[in-house]
């Protein structure tokens, strides 16, 4: 069985990179294709697939190889249920997570080859002026290919050893370090179902929510801030590598082995400090 792995980075149109890919695809003339599955890619590769003639499943989290057999798994049914399937159609392009990405070519003995750009076909009647991010003053909050999740909770909103809640300062110590780190903004449910807190976190909706009831993230370290870290919450961080949490409650949730790290402290103080350091 023939394996290739494809790395594609950087921002393109869905116009160019259909053919683009296609063309890769047949290119590589493998059984196999291995895809890390950024917002680009998931966009573009389905479509460049059936143009292709190849077979394409997304979201993989595990592939294992028998001789010219291929296993993959995914999660099903909200995350919920494990399935393992596998195709006898070929190709077979296998878009994975990023963070997954080198775990499954190193299982698969490839090394991934990045797919450079390509200069944009002079036929085109669609060209790219630029960019333009959704979200409060410009700024997406929610950043699929981050490195990292940060999570806030309701105890941003709880009264503080003054006695009083600061909501405009906590808003401003969380949207500070997003901007600082270029992390992405996740939210417990609890949070985001608050109508006091709508006017201070107006850069947080329920697109930010995360956990049972929310999305799943895929990030490779995941931070959480005064959140309880209950079972429904850590259902949605079962594909974060490493997970760290700044809680008061020394027996919350995160401290019953669901957390890599836990900081019992103040996540107002250490968010600070943590702003402060970052510059």
């Amino acid at each position: 069985m023939k394996i290739v792995a494809f790395t594609i980075e950087g921002n393109g149109t869905y116009a160019l990179d259909v053919p683009r890919f296609a063309e890769a695809i047949k290119g590589a003339a493998a059984d196999l294709i291995l895809v890390a599955g950024n917002s680009r890619v998931k966009r573009a590769m389905p479509a460049a697939a059936l143009r292709a003639g190849a077979a394409i499943d997304t979201n993989v989290v595990d592939i294992a190889l028998d001789g010219d057999k291929a296993t993959v798994q995914r999660w099903a049914y909200r995350q919920r249920i494990l399935t393992a399937f596998t195709r006898t159609a070929r190709p077979w392009v296998v878009v994975t997570d990023p963070s997954l990405f080198a775990a499954l070519c190193e299982k698969a003995g490839v090394a991934p080859a990045a797919l450079p750009d390509a200069a944009a076909a002079a036929t085109t009647r669609t060209t790219c002026n630029g960019v333009v991010a959704a979200g409060n003053g410009g700024a997406s909050t929610i950043k699929p290919d981050s490195p990292l999740l940060f999570v806030a909770g309701a105890g941003w909103t709880k009264k503080q050893a003054d006695g009083a809640a600061h909501l405009d300062e906590a808003a401003a110590t969380i949207t500070g370090f997003l901007a600082k780190s270029g992390a992405s903004l996740g939210s417990s449910k609890s949070l985001v179902d608050m109508p006091e807190a709508a006017r201070a976190f107006s850069f947080m909706s329920h697109m930010n929510q995360v956990g049972q009831t929310g999305s799943t993230p895929r990030h490779a370290k995941g931070l959480s801030t005064c959140c309880h870290g209950e079972e429904p919450h850590v259902v949605g961080w079962r594909f974060i590598g490493e997970r760290r949490a700044v809680n008061l409650d020394a027996n919350c949730g995160w401290a019953q082995g669901k957390a890599d790290v836990l900081y019992v402290a103040d996540a107002f103080a250490v968010m600070k400090k943590v702003n402060e350091l970052l510059g």
